[in-house]
């Protein structure tokens, strides 16, 4: 009757869970609240400082102030950034897991191989990609000049610089979707299969009315990873361009005014929740969606 045991060993699972749930609230829940709270102060970064209460200020200087445009052109670029990574990132992802599920020779290399810039970090691969995209010596600016006689600046471009840290983030990070399709994929019973081939249903349709239907939930887990994490990407931005050339973010605001801009908290604290509230969005929507193809199939 009680797997634990009894008397005070009823307790000991719960007081095991105290330890982590005491870290959620000290490390994420706890600082959650904070940032809520200090989005309508002005507190300052400064031991012993005041904080008083100033309402909605905050979030009007944020799109009402003398340097709300670049505001906006953050929001601009993160929804950019965001619909882009998530079409494209599980786009590839997917089809590489599907040439990988059909038993090809070596496939374990192959998925050591795409999964390897996920565990390389942000540092590593700035580093890699600074390197190659080289504007003097690169093999990338060298390639372009010997096919089509053409230079690019790359991370120093102003017209180019973003769609090359969407590029890096797509490669980053295609190797983890990958293996959640992979693992969705492998779990579809081969009856189903050999039944459809007796059907007479070709690959295209075997892959629409059997193995999309039955991965889809790899599919949400996918998108609302690929969602929360496109718009919470500000390291690679910092590591590659450091915010210039038109390439700032919702989250690299957050980083710069938290750490390189004022003193003030409440400016960063409001644009997090604005950021928060944007994200909550997308991934409400992406969830309905998804849930109701589940559904459907």
């Amino acid at each position: 009757m009680y797997p634990f045991g009894k008397g005070f060993a009823r307790y000991v699972p719960f007081l095991l869970l105290l330890i982590p749930l005491a870290l959620y609230v000290v490390f994420y829940f706890g600082p959650s609240v904070l940032t809520v709270i200090y989005s309508f102060t002005d507190v300052k970064n400064i031991p012993g400082s005041s904080m008083n209460f100033v309402g909605l200020d905050n979030y009007k200087d944020l799109f009402f102030a003398g340097n709300s445009g670049e505001r906006w052109v953050s929001i601009k670029n993160t929804l950019i950034f965001m619909f882009i990574v998530t079409i494209v990132q599980n786009g590839v992802a997917l089809f590489v897991a599907v040439l990988i599920n059909q038993r090809l020779r070596g496939d374990y290399f192959y998925r050591a191989v795409f999964f390897l810039p996920v565990v390389l970090g942000v540092a590593v691969v700035a580093l890699v990609w600074g390197m190659m995209f080289d504007p003097m010596s690169g093999p990338v600016n060298m390639l372009y000049q010997s096919l089509f006689g053409y230079k690019d600046m790359f991370f120093s471009s102003f017209t180019h610089a973003f769609g090359y840290i969407i590029f890096v983030q797509i490669w980053m990070y295609m190797g983890y979707s990958m293996l959640i399709f992979l693992a969705g994929l492998q779990s579809v019973p081969k009856d189903l299969y050999e039944a459809g081939y007796i059907d007479g249903t070709n690959r295209w349709q075997s892959f629409k009315n059997i193995t999309f239907p039955l991965i889809a939930p790899s599919f949400t887990v996918n998108m609302l990873l690929s969602i929360i994490g496109a718009m919470s990407t500000f390291d690679i931005i910092l590591a590659t361009t450091d915010g210039k050339f038109n390439t700032r973010t919702m989250a690299y605001d957050v980083y710069k005014e938290t750490f390189r801009g004022s003193l003030e908290m409440g400016l960063p604290s409001a644009l997090s929740v604005v950021q928060f509230l944007i994200i909550l969005v997308f991934v409400i929507v992406a969830v309905r969606q998804t849930r109701k193809r589940e559904v459907e199939y």
